[in-house]
C-alpha cells in the first residue's frame, strides 16, 4: 500500500465488524503463509489508519486450530501496522474476573499443541524476548483510554491458551486455578508471538463471557451462554477500542519494533533468496546495509 495503516485491530468472537470507519474499503492480502481470516476492513477510525480483521472471519466460520495466525499476523505487516489492538472472549478462573468484565493480561500460558506460531526456520533462525508477552506500554494507553471514558478495565493477570474447540473439563479448570491463572482462551498465544517476531506492539483486550466450569454454583459453559454475554459486550469493546485508537500515538518508539535487533541468530548471508523474500516484511530492514 502506498499509505501505510497505522492501527490494527482484530476482533473476536461476537465483534465481526467495527462500525465508524470513514473511507471504508475492503482489502484481500495473500500472503506465503496462506490466506488470512478474512479481508482486511481498511479505513479512517477516529482519525487513524486502521485496518480491522474477523479474526474467526465474518459469519464466524473458523474454529481456533483452523486460525491461520502467521497469515493474519503477516498481513498486518504488510499494510504498515505497527501497534494491534486484540479483542478476545475469555473464561474465567478467579471470582474477582465476573462476566462482562474487561481484563488487561500481561502474561500467558500456552496449552496448545502443534500450532505454527512462529514466521522462522527454513534457514533463518531467530529466537525472540518474550518474558514480557504484550505491550506493557500499549497496555498502559488502553488503560489510560478506559479511564479517560470511565470505562471499568483491570490491568495484569495471566492467559491460558487452550487448544479447544471443547472448552475446559472441571479437572483442567481446576488445575489452571491452582496455579494461579486468571482467564483462559484458544487464540491470543500465537497472535502476541507472532507480532513480537512481526516487531508490532500487542495488546488483549480480554473480555470476560463467563467462569469455565470450575464454580460449582455456575451453569456449565456453553456456546448459547457465551454468544449472550458477546451480544452485550460487543458494544463495549467497540466503545473502548474506539478511545483506545483517537489517543493512540501513531509515532513512537518502543522496545517492540527492536524485537528482531539481537534475535536474528543466523548469518543472513547464506539464507537463501526464497526465504529472504519469503520473510521480508518481516526481517527486510536488517537486510538492508
Amino acid at each position: 500500500m502506498t499509505q501505510p495503516v497505522d492501527i490494527g485491530i482484530i476482533g473476536g468472537s461476537g465483534l465481526y465488524e467495527m462500525p465508524g470507519f470513514d473511507e471504508k474499503r475492503e482489502v484481500a492480502i495473500k500472503t506465503p503463509f496462506g490466506d488470512p481470516s478474512d479481508a482486511y476492513m481498511v479505513g479512517v477510525l477516529e482519525g487513524k489508519k486502521v485496518a480491522f480483521l474477523a479474526r474467526h472471519a465474518r459469519g464466524h466460520r473458523l474454529l481456533p486450530s483452523e486460525l491461520n495466525f502467521r497469515a493474519n499476523i503477516y498481513g498486518f505487516k504488510k499494510l504498515g501496522v505497527c501497534q494491534i489492538l486484540s479483542a478476545s472472549a475469555v473464561g474465567s478462573l478467579k471470582l474477582e474476573h465476573k462476566p462482562m468484565d474487561f481484563v488487561l493480561p500481561t502474561q500467558f500460558l500456552d496449552r496448545t499443541r502443534l500450532r505454527p506460531s512462529t514466521f522462522f526456520g527454513e534457514g533463518l533462525a531467530a529466537h525472540i524476548s518474550f518474558a514480557d508477552p504484550v505491550c506493557l506500554r500499549l497496555v498502559d494507553h488502553v488503560a489510560q483510554a478506559a479511564g479517560g471514558i470511565q470505562f471499568p478495565i483491570k490491568t495484569g493477570g495471566t492467559y491460558v491458551c487452550m487448544e479447544g474447540p471443547a472448552f475446559s473439563t472441571r479437572a483442567e479448570s481446576h488445575l489452571y486455578r491452582s496455579w494461579g491463572m486468571d482467564l483462559i482462551g484458544m487464540t491470543n498465544l500465537q497472535e502476541a508471538k507472532l507480532a513480537r517476531e512481526a516487531e508490532i506492539c500487542y495488546v488483549t483486550i480480554a473480555m470476560v463471557t463467563d467462569y469455565d466450569c470450575w464454580h460449582e454454583e455456575e451453569e456449565e459453559v456453553t456456546a448459547e451462554t457465551i454468544l449472550g454475554y458477546l451480544a452485550k459486550n460487543s458494544e463495549s469493546a467497540q466503545r473502548l477500542i474506539r478511545e483506545a485508537v483517537r489517543r493512540l500515538p501513531v509515532d513512537f518508539d518502543c522496545g517492540c519494533q527492536h524485537a528482531l535487533k539481537s534475535a536474528i541468530i543466523t548469518n543472513l548471508k547464506v539464507v537463501s533468496p526464497a526465504t529472504l523474500e519469503k520473510l521480508e516484511p518481516v526481517v527486510g530492514k536488517y537486510l538492508k546495509g
